[in-house]
């Protein structure tokens, strides 16, 4: 669709474009929250692979929300890493943005789209950095050129001259392979220890299912929730 500025679209357009969109459209799976397991983590796998199976494209791909000191709220998306009984774990820099952001407080939100499935799950909780052994793992594991781009660092500056950025990444590069077991000191895996999460599957008459579960100390409750 061509940009409003060039087409003189007005507002009532748009609005319009957007309202002729098809939602929910296919066959949507069915979920039965009475037969739920009792973990969230147990329904997040099958709900993940259910999504791979769909050809959901990059069904790990998750919004990461965070507040910075000020209060400001930011979120983008990255990539899940791991989920098991103790959360879900995702990796950043210590001194990116969102890598500040838990510094000052380190809580936050995860959100999973799948379109195909039009299911979505909303993870809330606290953030706590894992050691240094796993995070320097979790950087050992990634590609030449992931490796390199988080060497190079300076992620959110403003970056005046295109040819500055292969320069620099150009030079990582060629230290990560001179260097094969070099780890950026700042790397840091991050997990998140869910205190709520929810499961959503759309319907198409919009009576959507709704379920969360709540802590409550190392066990779960889980309840349904109006649409």
């Amino acid at each position: 669709m061509a940009d409003i500025g060039t087409t003189g679209l007005g507002t009532t357009d748009i609005r319009q474009y957007l309202r002729g969109l098809a939602v929910f459209a296919g066959e949507l799976p069915e979920f039965d929250p009475d037969a739920a397991p009792e973990r969230p983590e147990t329904l997040f796998v099958d709900w993940l692979t259910g999504a791979v199976d769909a050809g959901v494209r990059e069904p790990h791909a998750m919004t990461l929300s965070t507040v910075g000191a000020d209060g400001t709220p930011s979120a983008r998306a990255l990539l899940l890493k791991n989920v098991d009984r103790r959360g879900w774990q995702f990796a950043a820099g210590a001194a990116s943005p969102k890598g500040r952001d838990l510094a000052a407080n380190p809580v936050a939100a995860l959100s999973f789209y799948w379109p195909q499935q039009a299911r979505q799950v909303r993870i809330t909780g606290t953030v706590a950095p894992e050691s240094a052994e796993r995070s320097a793992d979790d950087f050992l594991a990634r590609s030449p050129g992931a490796r390199a781009e988080a060497l190079a660092g300076r992620q959110s500056s403003p970056l005046r001259d295109v040819r500055e950025l292969e320069l620099a990444t150009e030079r990582a590069l060629e230290r990560v392979e001179r260097e094969p077991g070099l780890v950026v000191p700042e790397w840091t895996l991050y997990t998140v220890r869910a205190e709520q999460v929810e499961f959503w599957q759309a319907d198409k008459e919009r009576r959507h299912t709704r379920l969360r579960y709540e802590r409550a100390g190392e066990d779960w409750t889980r309840g349904r929730l109006w649409p």
